[in-house]
């Protein structure tokens, strides 16, 4: 075909450290396959001292819009010219959408976990007392979604309480928002939702949970998948807990509204999250 006649080819990426692993290429291809849409999406591999300089070679290079993976979505927020409202009630950006005044920034991790727990799931979030383990950038990007769903108290632990400090002040609401230690974590009842947002099975350094925290009624949810995510539903296997989720869907659901972003087109997720889900056990954790 005549080059001049086919459409431009569409430039976009995901930024991570590590990134090999990310899923999000097969899944961007796979939506723009349902529209005919020429795209490229690439992973960056890009520690963050090198990320300010990769993301400026990538705009140079005519990257239109990125997903920003760990440990990067606090350090997309600071340099971004606007960012969404979610973004910044979040304090971390996991969408970055090109414009004429620099990047504007995005964060579609909650409503992604929001869609996957209510709509592919089936979950009733409404008054549910909730448990939300680590306070990065993962649990930045869901904390306010829970809490429009309608969930009841939050509590956030964290292995550094000054972060779970920050994160309870962010979000502002100290009637329903409680930062805790995580070594009290056992002082604190049982939980209607428990949802880890840490990355410490990567690091082998899965917190102890007691098993008190679950009942026959919660929900756990992991954000990673694959093997990432087999620590925490294995506990939650044990302790009794009545759904047991991993982030998969989660990842293709925020995976779908970045896309929406991009190309105003809304992706059809669940033949996507199907085909992923077949060989999930095989996954590593890269987004």
């Amino acid at each position: 075909m005549d080059s001049s006649s086919s459409s431009p080819v569409l430039r976009y990426a995901v930024f991570g450290h590590p990134v090999a692993h990310s899923l999000s290429p097969r899944i961007h291809a796979a939506f723009a396959r349902q529209f005919g849409i020429a795209l490229e999406y690439v992973g960056v591999d890009a520690a963050p001292e090198r990320f300010d300089v990769a993301l400026a070679e990538f705009a140079a290079e005519g990257g239109l819009g990125a997903n920003i993976t760990l440990p990067l979505k606090t350090r997309a927020a600071s340099i971004c010219s606007h960012l969404s409202d979610r973004a910044r009630r979040a304090g971390a950006v996991n969408t970055l959408i090109r414009s004429a005044t620099g990047w504007e920034g995005d964060n579609t991790d909650g409503v992604g976990l929001i869609r996957d727990l209510t709509e592919r799931h089936g979950l009733d979030l409404r008054e549910r007392r909730t448990l939300l383990i680590g306070a990065g950038g993962a649990a930045r990007g869901v904390a306010p979604a829970l809490l429009d769903a309608g969930i009841g108290d939050l509590f956030i632990v964290n292995r550094t309480p000054e972060r779970a400090d920050a994160l309870a002040d962010t979000l502002g609401l100290p009637g329903r928002v409680h930062p805790r230690y995580l070594s009290d974590v056992g002082t604190l009842g049982n939980f209607d939702l428990i949802v880890n947002a840490t990355s410490a099975a990567r690091d082998d350094a899965m917190p102890t949970l007691p098993m008190s925290l679950a009942t026959p009624r919660t929900a756990a949810v992991d954000l990673s998948y694959g093997e990432a995510a087999i620590p925490f539903l294995a506990w939650a296997k044990v302790a009794g807990a009545h759904d047991r989720i991993d982030g998969l869907g989660m990842l293709v659901e925020q995976a779908a509204e970045s896309f929406e972003r991009w190309h105003r087109k809304r992706p059809d997720t669940d033949p996507v999250y199907a085909q992923l889900r077949q060989g999930a056990l095989s996954l590593v954790t890269a987004d």
